[in-house]
């Protein structure tokens, strides 16, 4: 708890794929893209899991205090949230709310790579908020639809509450030309853009950044920020905000 209560707010940004330390063992790795805090969380972490094919699962287990986010990079995991079983490929999203039992094995030919996003918040869980909006969720990315408009295209994933929030909202974003996504804005949410394809640019207060795919930006809650497709080829990324 003395380490937890010694963490440092999370500052806006971008982390590179690239540029993220990587720990190895025959079966897995692991990367560490941010640990802190942020103004609705007083705990975030997001780490990265690649498991080799073969690998044999971690245990069945069940965070007590913690709601996580998985995000499929690429490859195939066959999950298990509490009663559901789903086998997920590249871009599909899970909601595991606390106390709910999971595990995962790599049924994909060759390995399989996930985000993690692990938080909890400053205000208490409130599990019947959870239930009510449906509890733990497994998204797989083939069925969701995708709508476009002036060469932008959109696939909405879910707009709900949550254990640790009245709202977390998430959708991709595909720019199939160069140029900014939308005009500069701000919110109370913390936002975070993760790059799938293609180059973006994003400018957070004042700073530009640039990123490709793998890549995370994040903007902390009130700061003015915009992104954009930095190439005349397509980009997509994933967006994601929460309160």
């Amino acid at each position: 708890m003395s380490a937890i209560a010694q963490l440092q707010p999370v500052g806006s940004g971008v982390f590179h794929w690239n540029e993220l330390p990587v720990k190895k063992d025959k079966q897995r790795e692991g990367r560490k893209i941010l640990e802190g805090t942020t103004a609705e969380f007083s705990y975030f972490e997001i780490h990265a899991t690649t498991q080799e094919k073969d690998a044999t699962p971690r245990p069945a287990h069940a965070q007590d205090s913690l709601e996580e986010v998985i995000i499929i990079k690429e490859g195939k995991l066959t999950c298990t949230i509490g009663d559901q079983t789903a086998e997920l490929g590249p871009g599909s999203v899970l909601i595991i709310p606390p106390h709910e039992m999971q595990t995962f094995e790599n049924t994909n030919d060759g390995h399989v790579t996930y985000y993690v996003l692990m938080f909890r918040s400053r205000q208490p869980m409130d599990m019947e908020r959870s239930k009510n909006a449906g509890g733990a969720l497994l998204i797989n990315a083939d069925t969701l639809t995708y709508t476009e408009k002036n060469e932008r295209g959109t696939e909405k994933y879910f707009d709900r509450a949550t254990a640790m929030c009245d709202r977390y909202e998430m959708h991709t974003t595909t720019l199939k030309k160069k140029g900014p996504s939308h005009a500069p804005h701000q919110h109370i949410e913390t936002e975070i853009m993760l790059v799938i394809s293609g180059e973006a640019e994003m400018t957070i207060d004042g700073k530009d950044y640039k990123g490709g795919p793998g890549d995370l930006f994040i903007a902390e809650s009130g700061k003015m920020h915009g992104i954009a497709n930095a190439s005349d080829k397509p980009c997509k990324y994933f967006a994601f905000k929460w309160r």
